[in-house]
């Protein structure tokens, strides 16, 4: 970097949507080679002058040309092709702190699938179990029923005392279960037969009467959610024990030509999927076919979709994370984020806040991302020992990983409540 940029000076204008740390919007002349913690310095002062009756030191976050300050804001500039001759404008943010760890929570296996919702957590482990757990760490339920490791879980529905959720596993079966909480009783009410392989992931529609499930057949399978069997296809007669009633698929989409590592629903008719032939596909439910197929570079191990900011996140074999915007008519890639040292192996997006997700990787790391800087995780939160198989977010102020060292983990947040 050439010396005249680093000591040049500019005029900017400070701006925030926080209004209670709004500052003159007057253009202040700074040194172009500051970093985050002088402008911190200096939104403070200018803080205390404004509006004493802030006493505490604020620590912010500085947004310009749409990305956050990580280096010093010649190199950001200059990074970005901006000039210096103009007012730059600065919007600044209030800096939440690091997620606290809360609890660590033991299973007898690899911790391979998590979901979280209000108050609850269910996990699923190696050991074929199904786990449901309180967000304050109580351990519910312990449940059998699979015979090979359970990978994927899913609530479905919460009505007064009772709670419906979905599991899917390398038995190739996926199940519908029954929690009725005040008993902490659970049944199996239905076993979903249809995939040849092993069921690898799974997704439950946003009106929560159809579910997705994701296979190493290199299928994926639609499924009615719906307890009774009479607005399924006919329930097959049981040719051996099964639990509940055997359903099969109400659709059967292919054309993926390697195992289907990612479900999610982006609306009532759209499935998008994810695969290890290293390609995204978006599916059309009710005709049961491709509407659009994205292609990456590498195996894709999990994606994720935000109706928040209509955006894909995925997780791939080359350590990276990247955004994607299906609109898009230029590139489809918007986003490369970059810090995990091995696979990723599962993002989740944030449900209240459009910029926030969560990585979880092989390096043992979990990191919390803000899509406005894609160098840098907003945080690492460490713990885990070994490969973190999987996150997610129970609404909103809790984050949950599980991990090969036999661990779920859980974080608070409570700073990211606010939406």
């Amino acid at each position: 970097m050439s010396a005249e940029i680093a000591e040049v000076q500019l005029q900017v204008r400070f701006i925030t949507k926080q209004e209670q740390y709004a500052v003159p919007d007057s253009p202040y002349a700074i040194q172009s080679n500051v970093q985050s913690s002088d402008l911190n310095t200096l939104i403070n002062a200018l803080l205390k002058e404004t509006n004493p009756s802030i006493e505490k030191t604020v620590e912010f976050d500085f947004l310009t040309c749409g990305e956050l300050l990580c280096t010093s804001l010649a190199e950001h500039l200059q990074d970005k092709g901006v000039s210096t001759e103009d007012t730059l404008e600065i919007e600044y943010l209030e800096r939440f702190p690091a997620p606290a760890p809360q609890d660590c929570l033991m299973h007898d296996d690899w911790v391979s699938t998590v979901h979280a919702h209000s108050n609850w957590i269910l996990s699923g482990c190696y050991d074929n179990s199904i786990h449901i757990w309180s967000t304050k760490g109580q351990h519910k339920l312990a449940i059998p029923g699979h015979t090979s490791p359970v990978k994927a879980v899913s609530w479905v529905s919460f009505n007064g005392d009772q709670a419906v959720f979905a599991s899917g596993s390398h038995d190739q079966s996926a199940m519908l279960w029954v929690w009725n909480v005040t008993r902490n009783s659970v049944d199996c009410v239905v076993t979903c037969r249809g995939h040849e392989k092993g069921v690898e992931c799974l997704a439950v529609s946003a009106d929560g009467n159809r579910f997705a499930t994701g296979s190493w057949d290199n299928n994926v399978c639609l499924w009615s959610t719906s307890l009774s069997d009479e607005d399924n296809v006919p329930a097959k007669k049981r040719s051996k024990p099964e639990l509940g009633n055997t359903r099969e698929p109400l659709t059967i989409l292919k054309g993926h030509r390697e195992a289907v590592s990612g479900v999610q629903w982006m609306d009532f008719n759209t499935v998008l999927s994810s695969g290890w032939d290293h390609l995204l596909k978006l599916w059309d439910c009710e005709l049961g076919g491709l509407k659009q197929e994205v292609a990456g570079n590498k195996a894709f191990f999990d994606v994720d979709w935000s109706p928040l900011n209509n955006s894909m996140i995925t997780a791939s074999a080359d350590r990276h994370i990247r955004l994607y915007d299906p609109r898009s008519t230029d590139s489809i890639v918007k986003t490369t984020f970059t810090s995990h040292t091995g696979w990723v192996q599962s993002v989740r997006w944030s449900k209240t806040r459009d910029t926030l997700f969560l990585s979880a990787g092989y390096d043992g790391q979990v990191k919390l991302w803000e899509t406005r800087s894609p160098r840098t995780p907003l945080y690492d939160l460490s713990g885990h020992e070994d490969k973190v198989l999987c996150c997610d977010w129970s609404n909103p102020a809790l984050l949950v990983s599980g991990s090969s060292d036999n661990t779920l983990r859980i974080f608070k947040a409570k700073h990211y409540e606010s939406t």
